[in-house]
């Protein structure tokens, strides 16, 4: 197969599943990684595929929509094993906030409860996923929908969670470490985060390995306000060492 079939073959392929693998599309071309990442690559270049880690995505998939599925998509299993460990966490918590993000939304999916429980959000999707389950009452936070995340902003969301006291607060962070604490890049985000943290009795905040020691713009918590944090086992050990002596409880999922 010559390159310029190879690469209309990745672009149909694309399309058709909705994602390429690195290793998938090795093993079926019988060619090189090498080969496969530097199609990819060039057909990133010329617009017609979008390179994520591990492989690639049709540009048509892209969006606001596609943005947060994308995100969601990417270390799948690491952050479903990260949210099912979180779930484990609820208890007898009878009212939740749930943040926007790609693992919490994770978590909200893998929701069946047995009993009522009520769940606060400002993410779009969660609300979506969650108001037709049984014993499942939605309290959708009002706002300015931010596209990327389709999460509700500023002072709507943030006066509504100030009327309000949840046992749990399941919570996501660009960024977390000892040092400077819980933090994201957009102060609009920044204050619907704190806002939830002063609702919550407990906090549990889920991340991925990657954000660990990492400081971004906003600060909106302390370690210290966390009752667990939840992460994949690729966190550094010197990163859940700081953690713990700071009183915090890692799960490592």
């Amino acid at each position: 197969m010559y390159a310029v079939e190879r690469r209309e073959w990745l672009i149909e392929r694309a399309r058709a599943v909705g994602r390429l693998e690195v290793a998938a599309t090795c093993e079926e071309l019988d060619v090189a990684p090498e080969t496969v990442r530097r199609d990819l690559n060039e057909l990133e270049r010329q617009g017609l595929l979008r390179r994520v880690h591990g492989g690639a995505v049709p540009i048509e998939r892209l969006g606001f929509e596609g943005q947060l599925r994308l995100r969601v998509e990417t270390n799948h299993e690491e952050k479903a094993r990260v949210a099912a460990a979180a779930r484990g966490l609820l208890h007898n918590a009878e009212s939740v906030y749930l943040d926007e993000g790609s693992t919490v939304q994770l978590l909200a999916d893998s929701l069946a409860p047995t009993r009522p429980l009520t769940v606060v959000t400002n993410a779009l999707p969660v609300a979506t996923l969650l108001a037709d389950r049984p014993h499942v009452t939605v309290l959708l936070l009002g706002g300015r929908v931010r596209g990327r995340t389709l999460a509700t902003l500023e002072h709507w969301a943030t006066r509504m969670l100030g009327d309000l006291v949840v046992d749990l607060a399941f919570l996501g962070a660009n960024g977390v470490s000892v040092a400077r604490g819980l933090t994201c890049p957009d102060p609009a985000v920044a204050a619907v985060k704190a806002a939830a943290c002063k609702a919550a009795r407990r906090r549990v905040l889920l991340c991925d390995h990657t954000k660990l020691g990492v400081d971004s713009f906003c600060r909106f918590a302390e370690v210290s306000d966390l009752e667990a944090l939840v992460c994949d086992r690729g966190a550094r050990a010197e990163h859940v060492r700081e953690l713990h002596q700071a009183g915090v409880g890692v799960m490592l999922a």
